[in-house]
């Protein structure tokens, strides 16, 4: 069968792009190897009647809601390749199964590096955050480890950070501070700085209560954020000669158009930044949008 559309990737922006498509009368499949980014996530914040839930309860709701509409199917598999014929898209998994499209949505977000810390898996997505937005809330006015490895991002996070609690130890895990003016303006406002490595973190149950740095030195602390470095979890985009922005996004219009004809791009994997849960699923409804316009226009023109 040929599809109109399909979406490779099954989080917020696939999901209400599925939802819209199927809304358009459009047979879509949806790709989802079910290895969400936000795994360690316990609570999803800032999405207006969803504050607080959990990524697997809204995953649940959303493949309810689009169950509701026959012409969208979803496939548990893995895309490994895609390739374009002409007009058409040979999609191929890792099963080595082959379907075809005519346009496709690449909404496969992104994956983490963390810093390589003894524990730090225990804590993280618990007491251990990447995002003040998603988390600030609930660390607000404790005292908080930030630790940044690429200092570039690293001081607008700091600030960031800075808005939910004053009470802050910044980490560079190993590396100097470069920027002295960044540091001085940090040290001034009462943010304490250690650029030794961190050996490892302390705590029960989730929640940390200590990091214990190479150097010997210890210091309690109630939580912390810690800004991961970003890539693109699929290289499909690549594959198909997409253009990626100054940030590794890939490039898009306000419709989710690609520089490929035929290939649209939504949520974490072409904004990076901020990685919202409400902001990719309104990604995922402008590549909708955006396929099924011109997939009409195609079509009425004949």
């Amino acid at each position: 069968m040929l599809f109109d559309c399909a979406i490779i990737g099954g989080g917020p922006a696939g999901l209400n792009a599925a939802l819209v498509l199927g809304r358009a009368r459009r047979h879509i499949l949806l790709f989802d190897n079910n290895n969400p980014r936000n795994a360690v996530t316990q609570e999803s914040h800032g999405f207006i009647t969803r504050d607080g839930i959990k990524p697997t309860e809204f995953r649940k709701i959303a493949h309810k809601e689009i169950s509701r509409y026959p012409s969208v199917k979803f496939k548990k598999k893995q895309i490994t390749s895609v390739v374009k014929n002409d007009s058409l898209f040979e999609l191929r998994t890792s099963e080595n199964e082959i379907y075809q499209a005519k346009s496709i949505i690449i909404a496969t977000g992104l994956k983490e590096r963390i810093p390589e810390v003894d524990k730090f898996s225990d804590y993280y997505g618990k007491s251990l955050f990447n995002c003040p937005y998603c988390d600030g809330w609930e660390l607000r006015d404790k005292s908080l480890i930030v630790v940044i490895d690429d200092q570039v991002q690293g001081f607008h996070f700091i600030q960031t950070t800075y808005n939910w609690s004053k009470d802050l130890i910044v980490c560079t895990n190993g590396k100097p501070f470069q920027n002295h003016e960044q540091k001085r303006l940090l040290l001034s406002k009462g943010i304490d700085i250690r650029e030794s490595k961190i050996k490892r973190f302390v705590g029960e149950d989730g929640q940390i209560e200590k990091v214990v740095f190479e150097d010997g030195e210890i210091v309690n602390v109630d939580g912390g954020f810690v800004l991961p470095q970003l890539s693109q979890s699929s290289d499909i985009a690549k594959q198909l000669g997409c253009k990626h922005n100054s940030l590794g996004g890939i490039q898009t219009d306000s419709f989710g158009r690609t520089n490929v004809n035929g290939v649209y791009a939504a949520g974490d994997a072409s904004i990076i930044a901020p990685a919202q849960l409400i902001i990719a699923a309104a990604e995922g409804v402008q590549a909708a949008i955006g396929v099924n316009r011109d997939l009409i226009e195609t079509e009425f023109l004949g």
